[in-house]
């Protein structure tokens, strides 16, 4: 078994979908065993900007965090499948 981690903000789309939902749609279309998504409470982007929540913002931009612990060649699959998102 290996584990896929991705890492991505809650704003990110693909084809006007949150990207998260996209990429378990597609995890699902492959049958994959599981997949999650994890909210951090906060995280630095890659433009060094910290990242968390405010109750106080109109705007939250949160770090995610999918995980497929699954067999190598069927996240091989999900990659391929998702590689336009990526």
């Amino acid at each position: 078994m290996k584990n896929l981690k991705i890492y991505l903000d809650n704003i990110d789309r693909f084809n006007s979908m949150p990207l998260w939902k996209y990429l378990l749609q597609n995890a699902t279309k492959l049958n994959l065993k599981g997949a999650t998504v994890y909210k951090a409470v906060a995280g630095i982007g890659k433009h060094k900007e910290l990242h968390t929540f405010e109750l106080v913002s109109l705007s939250n931009t949160m770090p995610l965090i999918i995980e497929i612990i699954e067999k190598e060649e069927n996240i091989k699959k999900f990659l391929e499948l998702s590689k336009d998102a990526l």
